[in-house]
């Protein structure tokens, strides 16, 4: 639904840009848990990144990015949907480590590692911690709301929050800790202030995050408020390409102690992320297997 007042262009308003891939699945990859922006409607996928509002649409190994054009798609979306990475064989190296994954492997084989933008990786990977998806995805949409500037093509948006960039860290270092709580951030409100805070001061170095060492990327990440080894993993591997980083939680755990016993080797793998998108796969469609005291 519109928000009140609001003049939704029609989705024949927009320009696309059509590119086949075989090995990739939108809905796989978006509505994955890798980001909260995502929304299907109709047949597309809708959602902001980059403060630019586009919806997807998969049909078969045709891919249409609708709100863009093929300059803006060749710069920034093709890098997103990390399009021009080989995961087939990815996950033929992935499989040789741990043959057990070949089944899942298949399931999950058009997930792709999205290349989101840093800043809005590591605070919605705070936001999520000790969270559920539903409550993630509201927290974030009341915030981009409130505090982000209009996205490009906002007027195709079904709502506000969705014609909203993510808010920038200095917009987000003016917000005091107590409306973080009203909007429901709980105890991760003094979190998401002290980084907007630090991040707005220019004591994080985004780029030098994405080359050094892994172990000095690490250490950085954790060095914040708040940022434990799973939100860092995740910030790492979603948001600033390290496709080595291999977040656990507590799902990914219980596997890595019973059906995927021993297969620790997979951590320390050049696209251990990858691998753990299968392992989740696996969980997904054995959940029973994984269930606690079972």
């Amino acid at each position: 639904m519109s928000g009140t007042g609001q003049i939704r262009h029609t989705r024949e308003d927009m320009p696309c840009v059509t590119v086949k891939c075989d090995c990739f699945s939108a809905a796989d990859t978006l509505l994955g848990g890798q980001s909260f922006r995502w929304t299907e409607r109709g047949g597309r996928l809708c959602g902001t990144a980059f403060g630019r509002y586009v919806e997807i649409e998969q049909k078969g190994s045709r891919v249409t990015v609708y709100g863009t054009n093929r300059e803006e798609y060749d710069r920034l979306w093709r890098s997103y949907l990390d399009m021009d990475r080989d995961y087939g064989q990815i996950r033929r190296m992935v499989t040789q480590i741990e043959p057990r994954l070949q089944d899942s492997a298949k399931y999950a084989a058009g997930v792709h590692i999205l290349a989101q933008e840093p800043w809005e990786a590591l605070c919605s990977f705070v936001i999520s911690q000790n969270n559920n998806i539903p409550r993630i995805r509201g927290i974030i949409a009341r915030l981009c709301e409130h505090f982000g500037e209009p996205a490009a093509n906002c007027l195709h948006a079904f709502d506000p929050a969705e014609g909203h960039a993510f808010p920038t860290p200095q917009a987000l270092a003016r917000v005091p800790e107590d409306t973080f709580r009203q909007f429901g951030c709980g105890y991760r409100s003094a979190y998401l202030a002290d980084l907007a805070g630090r991040v707005a001061a220019g004591e994080m170095d985004f780029e030098y995050i994405k080359k050094a060492p892994i172990d000095e990327a690490r250490r950085i990440l954790l060095s914040l408020r708040g940022v434990g080894p799973k939100v860092a993993e995740c910030a790492l591997l979603y948001g600033f390409g390290r496709l080595e980083c291999f977040p656990v939680d507590v799902w990914i755990r219980r596997a890595l102690e019973s059906e995927f016993t021993g297969g620790t080797a997979l951590i320390g793998s050049p696209y251990a992320g990858v691998a753990q998108q299968y392992i989740f796969e696996y969980i997904r469609r054995h959940p029973n297997k994984f269930v606690k005291n079972k």
